[in-house]
């Protein structure tokens, strides 16, 4: 069979800069927004036309940051702690042989700027500058399987702690969202609670981690009874 070539329909601008940090399923924080903004030739009001109806949709994107760095027939997910091997078509790792992903993301909302055409969307777990290769609408009527299961994955796992700012993080958090209108406290929270540490580091209580949101640095710890938001420091490029 010939190589097939696809052309990117649109980019990802997103607060999720780097890979450690962002959510490892869609639909976990809906605090954080992305906007879809679609590229030439299908950046045009025609190729979106009747799409504002939807609440949903799906997404189909590049592991951007996994391309050309191989794939095996056996990967190691983190919900299994990092030390059970099962097959990769098992699991949504982005080593693939083919990297590509697929979410479902909320629609917030379609806007026009001139020639742009740019998707509001929400619960996406995408690094900023993601390549988008398609949209489809989210169809509850078929894309909704009420008996499916999978016993590796049955529910969602999130952290049942409380997250406690220092006097710093928290005055950064008044005034990013005085200035940006983001409810920056409320975003780490809900990515926090979603433990993006890696399995073989969690019983490293008194680790110090740096997650990058926006154009922030934002450093934390956790053990057994909360997450400690210790200081938030703007970055420059």
């Amino acid at each position: 069979m010939q190589p097939i070539e696809f052309q990117p329909i649109g980019l990802i601008h997103s607060g999720y800069k780097e890979k450690f940090g962002i959510p490892r399923q869609p639909g976990l924080v809906h605090s954080i927004g992305a906007t879809l903004e679609l590229l030439p030739p299908y950046g045009n009001r025609e190729s979106v036309r009747g799409l504002e109806m939807a609440s949903h949709i799906w997404l189909l994107f590049l592991f951007s940051e996994c391309v050309n760095k191989g794939w095996s027939p056996t990967v190691r997910p983190p919900r299994l702690g990092g030390n059970q091997r099962i097959g990769v078509f098992a699991t949504r790792s982005p080593f693939r042989p083919n990297p590509l992903g697929l979410s479902p993301v909320r629609l917030d909302g379609i806007r026009f700027e001139g020639d742009r055409v740019l998707l509001d969307i929400s619960g996406a777990d995408l690094l900023d500058q993601t390549p988008i290769f398609d949209i489809k609408p989210y169809l509850p009527y078929s894309d909704r399987i009420d008996s499916a299961t999978f016993e590796l994955a049955e529910r969602i796992e999130l952290l049942d702690l409380p997250v406690h700012f220092s006097a710093q993080s928290q005055r950064c958090c008044d005034d990013y969202q005085a200035r940006r209108q983001q409810p920056l406290r409320r975003q780490i929270e809900d990515l926090l609670r979603c433990d993006p540490r890696p399995a073989y580091q969690k019983k490293q209580a008194q680790r110090v981690y740096g997650i990058r949101l926006h154009d922030l640095n934002i450093r934390w710890s956790i053990d057994q009874e909360q997450i400690q938001v210790l200081e938030i420091q703007p970055i420059s490029d």
